[in-house]
């Protein structure tokens, strides 16, 4: 599958940044209207001991541009977004640690081991949005245009 073309998003608001990425990128979990932590890109989520959250990933999801959503695309996704010096700038509280290991197990399957409990993290995993190499290696919230994921972009 090829594309062509660009699609530019133009909108006003202030929250801007937050409208273009709810329509562009995906995250492991979402919240119902309850409240409840559901999975989206994540299959299942499961604690293995108390600080080591493990996620199976969806198999067979395609980006827009046919690259395949696997591990690497979580890993790469969660590094760039820590280059940022508040990963989910609506409420730093919403970060995962900084000190903590990121593991690929296999191809589907991505561990997060913290240094204490993390009783937030799956939770947090909200806020970990996920793109394709073509965005992180052009867009990338502004790095290439600002050296910055700060925003503006």
């Amino acid at each position: 599958m090829k594309t062509t073309g660009k699609i530019f998003v133009v909108d006003p608001s202030p929250l801007n940044w937050l409208f273009v990425l709810f329509h562009t990128m995906e995250e492991l979990v979402r919240a119902d209207h309850e409240g409840n932590v559901t999975p989206s890109l994540a299959r299942n989520v499961r604690w293995i001991n108390e600080t080591t959250l493990e996620v199976e990933l969806r198999r067979g999801v395609l980006f827009h541009n046919g690259e395949v959503f696997n591990a690497k695309s979580l890993v790469r996704s969660f590094a760039e977004e820590q280059r940022w010096l508040a990963p989910h700038p609506p409420g730093t509280w919403l970060n995962l640690p900084r000190e903590r290991g990121v593991e690929v197990v296999d191809d589907y399957t991505v561990r997060f081991h913290f240094l204490e409990p993390e009783g937030l993290a799956l939770a947090k995993t909200r806020g970990v949005h996920i793109g394709n190499d073509l965005f992180w290696e052009t867009l990338g919230f502004g790095y290439a245009k600002e050296a910055s994921g700060e925003g503006r972009w």
